[in-house]
């Protein structure tokens, strides 16, 4: 294994220095940075990301051709060869201008810290699609018993925002596949997800693409279909109950619907997964 100190021997290689990205490496001042042979580092088994935009990994690549590298790719020693940890994309990119050794750390992590990196360098960098976002968290879940906390705590974002991320898998695979390809929007499959008709969440998710509505433009679809068929439970509910209806939902944090009859009712709760209903059960024994 070749070792150089930061800044030499890289600009033989492609003209250019190294620079610390501290912020994401917390631990490079303590670490080496190494340069490997591209053919001894393999691909990353919990990478998040399904899909690499062509467009953009040859931006990347006269980047790293002209600039040379922002940052070393970040692998763990798997019997005599490395695993990729994070750098996928300039992994391949490398790849793709013929270089021989790239700029590298080396790190002893477990499975979930791998999984946990990749998913942060991924979304720090460039975000990943909402759907390969999803499958990372419930894979987390899981496999390495995160909870949605501490998923929220990692990649500093609200819990909301990762349990309706989560939601996302609740819908059709057509419809992933879409939003996958950034086709649909994640306002246009909140929308989706409060339809329980999967054939009409197709049927709008076809009507979105070909006619590129906007989220409002597909809210008022819906709005509109809502009143032609004049739903009961709506018409039905008093102004006291749907006060109660929202202070339920602000204070159980998930979507609560009162059902009104002439003298009884029900209130019904949605939960996403199993760990939000004992989130939800446990607020409610408070």
């Amino acid at each position: 294994m070749e070792r150089k100190a930061l800044g030499k021997g890289l600009g033989a290689l492609i003209g250019e220095r190294v620079s610390r990205p501290e912020s994401f490496y917390p631990q490079i001042e303590k670490e080496d940075i190494v340069y490997l042979d591209v053919r001894e580092i393999e691909p990353n088994p919990f990478q998040p990301r399904r899909d690499f935009d062509s467009e953009s990994l040859e931006e990347l690549k006269t980047s790293i051709k002209e600039k040379g590298f922002i940052q070393p790719i970040l692998v763990r020693k798997k019997g005599d060869s490395y695993e990729l940890i994070a750098g996928e994309r300039r992994l391949k990119a490398a790849k793709l201008l013929g270089l021989n050794k790239i700029p590298s750390i080396i790190r002893e992590v477990k499975d979930d810290e791998s999984l946990e990196l990749s998913l942060i360098e991924n979304l720090q960098r460039e975000d990943l699609n909402p759907i390969d976002q999803a499958n990372a968290y419930k894979y987390l879940i899981e496999n390495f018993d995160f909870s949605q906390e501490k998923i929220a705590k990692v990649i500093g974002k609200a819990r909301a925002t990762v349990t309706n991320t989560l939601r996302l898998l609740n819908l059709p695979k057509e419809i992933q596949d879409e939003i996958r390809r950034r086709r649909l929007s994640s306002g246009h499959a909140k929308v989706l997800l409060e339809i329980t008709d999967l054939q009409k969440q197709r049927y709008l998710a076809k009507e979105i693409i070909s006619k590129s509505l906007s989220v409002r433009e597909l809210e008022s679809i819906i709005h509109k279909g809502l009143k032609k068929k004049k739903i009961k439970i709506r018409e039905g509910i008093s102004s006291e109950l749907i006060a109660i209806q929202t202070d339920l939902q602000n204070i159980l944090g998930t979507k609560v619907r009162i059902i009104q009859y002439r003298r009884r009712g029900k209130i019904q709760i949605d939960f996403y997964s199993s760990e939000d209903l004992e989130r939800v059960l446990g607020i409610i024994k408070r």
